[in-house]
């Protein structure tokens, strides 16, 4: 269908007397390209550089002639750089105008952007290692690209690309392609080739640039050089991977050269990104980045529309992202339908899981697609890489007029509520519940409160406690232990109980780390102390037992043993080894009778349900 056909909006004309109406075009069209070209002088400039595209869409789709483009970068050119720059221009002229028509929705521009940046990145990657063999640099293999691949981060690797976005790459090779003797030799020669590749498509010139290229997520890049071995990459994240490497890595997606390679490697780090045991510590990785990106950035003062960065500031994309990305690390172990790379998936998988409630996921889902296309919105403005609402009424007056809005005013403060609802929700997250420590005396609800809290000091002695973070972690949750403990009934008694449990412990910073996050837990474990003291017990010994308590599902009764089969067999899809096979069954088990016994602790499940429960679970072991 022709794309003048199937505009359904319209951004307003900014300034009617320095754009005229192009002539020969459906009124529609013409006034969305004249809109355009009056709103932003970046866009401007492209429909004088393009004017055969306007007519092509009189007639033509958008989405064909984006494809076109598209298969043009691979096109062999005497000169790629100024052919790239040119298509880049026809890339994000097309896009922009199928973005302010209301014919590609959010998701749809995103994912154009991000198809031309894989486009231009695999075609120049395999150019220039062609030329390395052919000039005698490199030496011929079978493999694609030399054994050279590119893993795209951030927004490209989700297929989220905004219009004037950095695109980060992380560049490896497969060592194994070429003898061991000759690694120096070749990783050096394919240094070279990031360079190039880094000068071919960021240099600026006449024809502008194709995208700046950004190299610094990859392993420890203050010390490494632009390319290593993908085996040196691994054993990095093995171990020196932090937390940040993580939330990063979710959205990793092999682009170019040798996507074979590069889908091994990928693979191999799987166990790197998706823990089996819930790491709660996490949280308090992400809320400290979260916490230094508004320090640094100076974000913390009034939420204002004007001059705020709607990617790092309050409310903001970076937000959404921390919180999805944060619920993915300590939920997508278990659950691999929560490993989604793009945050409205993300959200959406979350919420059907009952890890956020549904109107969060909605709440979160309408604000992130506001925020990304006033993102887009500025960028497309004049081509630059900000994230900032400016201060200029002119500015924000052609930024309205880009969205097609007659009162400003009444935009910026649509823009401005969906900031304070995410705050409002992302809030929820990273901030802890409120410190009980104000309380004067937190042990004075048991017999010997002196006893008690002599107790409690000697706990600091505990394995369990020997690292700076563990004691962090359990400092802020103290008070919340002794006030549940002085709850329970019979407290001296549950107050022995703990003791038990701490004793038993191996290491403490993940244990206490889930408590802080979830207060519902920490009660349940001092249920368990006063009323099931065994139970307690078995929890120090294995602690990865808890895990389980977050899982959905966990207070329903179980299925029965053809369910719970089924269950099994699921679990055991990607572990091929017989010896952990056996291994992760008898992990899955302890957690399933512990699931039980807590849902007869808690009433849930009567003797009869639970004498049957276990059966179940015991006959499911021995089927699979």
């Amino acid at each position: 269908m022709a794309f003048s056909s199937d505009i359904t909006h319209l951004p307003r004309v900014f300034d009617p007397l320095t754009t005229p109406p192009i002539q020969g075009l459906p009124d529609d069209l013409s006034r969305l390209v004249q809109a355009a070209a009056s709103a932003s002088p970046y866009l401007a400039r492209l429909i004088e550089r393009e004017p055969d595209i306007p007519a092509a869409l009189v007639e033509g789709s958008v989405e064909a002639l984006f494809q076109t483009t598209l298969a043009a970068v691979s096109e062999d050119v005497v000169d790629p750089a100024r052919h790239l720059r040119r298509l880049k221009g026809r890339a994000a002229l097309l896009t922009a105008l199928a973005d302010l028509s209301g014919v590609w929705p959010l998701d749809r521009v995103t994912m154009a952007l991000s198809q031309f940046a894989d486009a231009v990145v695999d075609a120049t990657l395999k150019d220039l290692v062609r030329t390395a063999v052919e000039r005698g640099a490199l030496p011929e293999t079978r493999a694609p690209a030399g054994g050279l691949f590119a893993i795209a981060m951030g927004k490209l690797g989700a297929l989220e690309l905004n219009y004037s976005s950095d695109i980060d790459l992380i560049l490896l090779f497969d060592e194994a392609v070429y003898p061991k003797a000759a690694y120096a030799d070749i990783r050096a020669t394919l240094v070279r080739v990031a360079k190039e590749l880094v000068r071919r498509l960021s240099a600026q010139t006449g024809d502008g640039y194709v995208f700046r290229v950004d190299l610094r997520l990859r392993p420890d890049a203050s010390v490494t050089p632009l390319v290593i071995g993908m085996e040196a990459a691994e054993r990095y994240y093995e171990a020196e991977g932090r937390s940040w490497e993580r939330a990063a890595m979710i959205k990793a997606r092999a682009v170019a050269g040798d996507t074979g390679a590069a889908a091994r490697f990928l693979e191999a780090l799987r166990p790197f990104v998706w823990r089996r045991s819930l790491d709660f510590a996490t949280i308090e990785d992400v809320a400290d980045m979260r916490r230094r990106i508004r320090h640094h950035r100076g974000l913390n003062g009034p939420l204002s529309l004007s001059g705020h960065n709607i990617k790092l500031g309050r409310g903001g994309i970076r937000e959404i992202e921390f919180l999805a990305q944060t619920l993915q690390l300590i939920h997508g172990g278990r659950d691999p339908g929560l490993r989604a790379r793009a945050t409205r998936a993300a959200l959406s998988a979350l919420a059907n899981r009952g890890l956020i409630t549904r109107e969060a996921a909605s709440t979160l889902d309408t604000a992130y697609v506001a925020h990304r296309t006033l993102e887009n919105r500025l960028q497309m403005l004049n081509d630059a890489q900000t994230h900032t609402v400016p201060q200029a009424p002119e500015a924000r007056a052609r930024l309205a007029a880009l969205y097609g809005a007659e009162d400003v005013e009444a935009f910026e403060d649509s823009a401005l509520t969906h900031l304070k609802r995410v705050e409002a929700v992302s809030t929820t997250l990273f901030a802890p519940e409120p410190s009980l420590a104000d309380r004067q005396s937190p042990w004075a609800g048991f017999a010997d409160a002196a006893a008690a809290e002599a107790r409690a000091r000697h706990w600091r002695r505990l394995p369990a406690l020997r690292s700076g973070r563990a004691t962090e972690f359990f400092r802020r949750i103290e008070p919340r232990i002794a006030a549940r403990l002085g709850e329970a009934l019979s407290p001296d008694d549950a107050l022995l109980s703990f003791d038990s449990f701490l004793r038993r412990l191996p290491a403490g910073v993940q244990v206490f780390a889930l408590f802080d996050a979830n207060p519902t837990l920490l009660e349940l474990m001092v249920d368990l102390c006063s009323r099931a003291p065994r139970l307690a017990e078995h929890l120090g010994q294995r602690p990865d037992v808890l895990d389980v308590v977050l899982a959905p599902g966990f207070f329903d009764l179980p299925a029965g043993a053809d369910h719970l089969a089924t269950e099994l067999e699921a679990d055991l899809r990607e572990i091929g080894d017989y010896e952990r096979m056996l291994d992760r069954i008898r992990i899955w088990a302890r957690e399933q009778q512990f699931r039980v016994g807590v849902q007869l602790l808690q009433g849930i499940a009567t003797a009869e349900e639970a004498r049957r429960a276990y059966a179940d679970i015991a006959d499911a072991s021995l089927r699979t």
